[in-house]
């Protein structure tokens, strides 16, 4: 059988054959056996200036409003109760942050109570939770090694991608090691003694009130938006304003003292946010149960490109789960200068797709050496288990 060499990665030879494409040949390295190399996976082309990309930046949180002396009398044993809760981490905090060190630390954006917290617990279900103000500070908990995993939402069912935690995937050099689904239960929470006819003001994350849009009309509430569901309950139970109440989960209400006046109130009763766990070390695939592999990749102009790159899993049988683009935010112009019709100009994307095969299989390996023929750049963000389970 006759063998050309196509391309060079890694410092290797990528050898095609005429079946499926090009294979790589990692000079008589066993590819199975040094699969932790794949995980370094970068490719030497300019895009890797994308790990300067600066997020959008995160909503300023929310402060509470001044308070009667009499109701913060009566609420302040219940503040002492509050006062004892985890405090986010921000940046600032990352370098004095200290742990017990018992348990295996998980970091989540919000306050206790968040679904992102919900996730980590259902992931790891004896895990230390770490509270952090963003994003941007979980994923840095874990690079600076102060926690050894870090859950951040990536998908939800109804209000589709968090494209901020794409760009910082790409920004950071941490690897996707599992995936959970978490089921979003929105519910009415008030403070003890309040109906429903009382209230006035609802808070809640700005996503969360969107969507809740037909419960929260009837209502005729005035909406706030919080920096995420649990710390508008929080905000709630300090403030003990009885006009006012929050959309949050049944957790949150049970940490914060507040009553469930009304649950499942989202527009969609299946509502559903993956998260996606990332640590600093990629996890070794196997064959064992489904696998999931997730890449991004960009392409040079030329029609047909993403259809070319898609065709590469149809003619493996790999199913693609999900497929995001995100614009180049470092040259997000590509300008195409055609004699005949003047200089055009349109942007320059990058492509993040999940499919469901095990980079211990020979057929993932193969379609990962094909893309690499004719990606300018591709980078592997992890292999790891499917959540199979609600």
């Amino acid at each position: 059988m006759a063998l050309r060499v196509d391309a060079v990665v890694w410092g290797c030879r990528v050898v095609s054959y005429p079946d499926l494409g090009a294979r790589p040949c990692l000079g008589g390295v066993n590819f199975r056996r040094d699969l932790r190399r794949l995980w370094k996976w970068r490719c030497c082309c300019d895009v890797l200036g994308e790990r300067d990309i600066k997020p959008v930046e995160d909503e300023k949180p929310l402060k509470p409003e001044a308070d009667d002396e009499t109701l913060q009398n009566k609420l302040s044993g219940f503040n002492k109760d509050l006062n004892s809760l985890s405090k986010p981490l921000s940046p600032a905090d990352l370098s004095s942050f200290q742990s017990n060190g018992s348990k295996v630390r998980v970091a989540y954006q919000g306050v206790p109570g968040a679904y992102s917290e919900d996730a980590a617990l259902k992931a790891y279900p004896k895990c230390e939770t770490v509270p952090c103000d963003d994003y941007e500070a979980a994923f840095e908990a874990v690079e600076l090694w102060l926690v050894d995993k870090a859950v951040l939402p990536i998908d939800n069912s109804v209000g589709g991608s968090i494209h901020r935690n794409y760009d910082l995937l790409l920004r950071h050099g941490l690897h996707i090691v599992g995936e959970v689904h978490v089921d979003v239960n929105h519910c009415l929470l008030g403070l003890p003694g309040v109906t429903k006819e009382e209230l006035r003001r609802i808070l809640s994350h700005p996503q969360a009130l969107n969507q809740c849009e037909e419960t929260l009309s009837k209502l005729g509430l005035v909406r706030i938006s919080a920096n995420d569901t649990a710390g508008a309950a929080q905000i709630v139970a300090s403030e003990g304003a009885r006009d006012k109440a929050a959309v949050a989960s049944v957790r949150a209400a049970a940490i914060y003292g507040l009553n469930v006046l009304e649950e499942r109130i989202q527009d969609h009763h299946d509502n559903i946010t993956r998260f996606i766990i990332v640590a600093r070390e990629p996890m070794i695939p196997a064959t064992d149960r489904p696998y999931k592999t997730s890449i991004v990749l960009s392409f040079e102009e030329g029609s047909g490109m993403l259809f070319k790159a898609l065709a590469v899993f149809e003619l493996r049988d790999i199913e693609w789960t999900k497929i995001e683009s995100r614009p180049q935010r470092k040259r997000p112009l590509r300008i195409v200068d055609d004699s005949n019709k003047g200089t055009a100009k349109y942007f320059d994307y990058l492509f993040y797709i999940d499919f469901q095969a095990s980079m211990a299989e020979p057929r993932a390996q193969s379609a990962l050496s094909h893309l690499q023929e004719f990606a300018t750049f591709l980078r592997v963000l992890g292999c790891y288990p499917m959540d199979t389970h609600r």
